[in-house]
């Protein structure tokens, strides 16, 4: 035997063979790096909401649960070169944290509402620096008429109570216009209301940008408003949404469950689905 095959044959007898990885030890390490993609993702990327009122019907519905992005709006307005990131938009449905009366903070201890601590869903109405005012129904926008597709809807009942944890019963009374994007819902009574020139349609609960009193979006800030106008405490009674409190953009229902056929429990939840509404994008 040469010189040569004696150098390779101590070359193998030196290299020792690894042991088997334990198969415990693998499952453990991709829990490990399967747990921290999925913090890293609900901390930055994705987060999980539930809908626990009626004021985005029939958008939205009561029992919704919804994927929220949270990384579609660049901070501050600048988004990061590469990256999928844009300014907000009017039309966006946002979630953000409550931030509570701007006029009147005993209204939230009286209800025991603790501002930036619950999560809210609404749309977003006007952009910073705008002039926004509602009245007759109809939102305007420095002066000019928002396009929004305005449909009847009424609170359905059960039991002779009125239902708000079911879809609204709706109508329409007019053509969807192409610049409509989305729907809002008004009750029946509202709409006839705003349709008749003789009537003056009023809330007296609403503070911010009543009829008459328009108010312009201070910067950075933002109004936002429930599609079921009737049912949805927002911009009008408490103000404007801060940028720092909006958390995402509401994707799509993940699940859904029907509320008033459930017990409210969780068992209840899961046995009673909304298979239509599950993988529903919101818009």
């Amino acid at each position: 035997m040469s010189k040569k095959d004696n150098s390779k044959n101590k070359d193998i007898k030196s290299k020792k063979v690894a042991p088997p990885k334990n198969i415990i030890l693998e499952y453990f390490e991709s829990l490990v790096v399967t747990l921290i993609m999925a913090l890293f993702g609900m901390t930055f990327v994705i987060q999980a909401v539930t809908v626990p009122t009626g004021s985005m019907q029939n958008t939205i519905l009561v029992g919704d649960y919804l994927l929220v992005n949270k990384f579609i709006f660049a901070p501050s307005g600048n988004p990061l070169p590469f990256l999928p990131q844009r300014e907000i938009r009017r039309g966006d449905i946002v979630v953000f944290k409550y931030p509570g009366f701007r006029n009147d903070p005993d209204r939230d201890k009286q209800r025991g509402l603790i501002p930036y601590q619950i999560n809210y869903v609404k749309r977003v109405i006007a952009l910073p620096g705008e002039k926004v005012e509602f009245k007759n129904s109809q939102v305007f926008i420095n002066d000019k008429l928002l396009p929004e597709f305005r449909v009847i809807g009424n609170m359905p009942t059960k039991d002779g109570l009125p239902d708000q944890e079911s879809a609204l019963d709706v109508k329409k009374f007019e053509e969807r216009k192409p610049d409509q994007k989305y729907t809002v819902y008004y009750n029946e009574p509202t709409i006839r209301a705003a349709l008749d020139e003789k009537t003056q349609v009023t809330r007296s609960d609403y503070e911010f940008a009543v009829e008459g009193k328009p108010m312009i979006v201070p910067e950075n800030s933002y109004f936002v408003m429930g599609d079921s106008r009737n049912n949805s405490e927002d911009s009008r009674y408490w103000g404007f949404v801060p940028r720092e409190l909006i958390i995402g953009q509401a994707m799509f229902v993940y699940w859904s469950c029907d509320r008033g056929a459930s017990d409210g429990s969780l068992l209840g939840c899961i046995t009673h689905p909304r298979i239509d509404r599950i993988g529903t994008m919101i818009k």
